[in-house]
């Protein structure tokens, strides 16, 4: 048997299937977008032939026929973060499966000049439609300023909280989210109900909508039950600056409970505290935020709010694909998350 040489394989392209099934190559390509003036048993003939000789479209091609890129854009300005990373694969996922590609900028600032390159970067590459992975007040106020003739969904938090009326009206017809606010009264509410009146508050950056809606609900949820709001404490999203906050909160440990805006500051106050010889949750309990992978894993076992990045993620597609088609009265309706309740947290001793 002859060697074949490696040179003369080629893919299939869209003239063998054509030749294979008998048809025109344009009754191929009507086939492949979806035309309904094919007939079942020619479509049937055609997708027989694709799936034999495993033919891929080749979608540049596509795009010049149809005018369509089948490419989705994903704005992200922390995409380092296990939240946004799980989302975007997620959305990478959904996009797939639904025959679309997705190309994702990575912003490193977050001010009007940054958001507008990134998105020209992606407008370029023809974007059907967008979905923002930055929820800091200032992207939804640049987005708020911009005029976008495709369809945009924001995975934001808590819009109202931006302080800014444009980004506010922006985010409210375009925003999906989990429900920062309710998953904050949800921790809060446990520390109380096992007990505790004397809780401090440890919050994410300035800036973030998610920190102002967890530091919010924690406040309502405290007001709620009539007892003493202290000012949060103000943190950066790490357990570097989780582990300093705990050693400042040891020269005064005026509180036996803390609700910490996510988990990888209540790993590094976990930290300093067990460093000095407290135990958890005899002496002090804690309460994080997002049910990271690792969290079930801390010693002890970390108290958190579940956030299901991955099923925003999938939302997210879902809703383009559905403005996309034209349809109207689309459901934001916001995710409530879940209180995963462990071994970091029990009644004041």
């Amino acid at each position: 048997m002859a060697k074949v040489e490696p040179s003369k394989v080629r893919a299939p392209n869209i003239r063998d299937v054509a030749h294979l099934a008998g048809v025109s190559h344009q009754t191929v390509s009507r086939v492949l977008n979806g035309s309904e003036s094919i007939r079942p048993a020619t479509r049937a003939r055609v997708v027989a032939v694709i799936q034999q000789l495993g033919y891929r479209p080749n979608q540049a091609a596509r795009a010049l026929v149809t005018s369509k890129s089948r490419t989705i854009g994903v704005l992200s300005s922390h995409t380092a973060h296990y939240g946004p990373t799980t989302s975007l694969h997620a959305i990478e996922e959904a996009a797939r499966l639904a025959d679309y590609f997705v190309t994702a900028v990575n912003l490193v600032e977050t001010d009007l000049d940054s958001v507008t390159a990134g998105l020209q970067h992606l407008m370029a590459r023809a974007i059907e439609g967008l979905v923002v992975i930055a929820p800091q007040a200032r992207v939804l106020e640049a987005f708020a300023g911009l005029a976008l003739t495709i369809p945009v969904v924001t995975l934001d938090s808590t819009a109202q909280l931006s302080g800014s009326a444009s980004a506010d009206s922006f985010a409210a017809s375009h925003s999906l989210s989990v429900d920062q606010i309710a998953g904050a009264r949800m921790a809060t509410r446990h520390l109380i109900e096992l007990g505790h009146r004397d809780i401090r508050h440890v919050a994410g950056p300035a800036g973030w909508t998610e920190a102002a809606a967890r530091e919010q609900g924690f406040v309502d949820e405290m007001l709620a039950a009539g007892l003493p709001v202290r000012a949060a404490i103000v943190g950066d999203w790490t357990s570097e600056r989780g582990y300093a906050i705990g050693q400042e909160l040891l020269r005064d440990r005026d509180f036996t409970a803390l609700f910490v805006a996510n988990d990888q500051m209540a790993l590094g106050i976990s930290h300093a505290f067990l460093n000095v010889g407290l135990s958890l949750p005899r002496d002090v309990s804690i309460v994080g935020f997002d049910d990271i992978p690792e969290a079930s894993y801390f010693w002890p076992a970390l108290t958190t709010v579940r956030q299901d990045f991955a099923e925003l993620g999938r939302r997210s597609i879902a809703l383009l694909l559905d403005e996309l088609q034209g349809k109207s009265d689309l459901d934001h309706e916001r995710i409530l998350p879940e209180l995963m309740v462990r071994a970091s947290t029990a009644a004041p001793a």
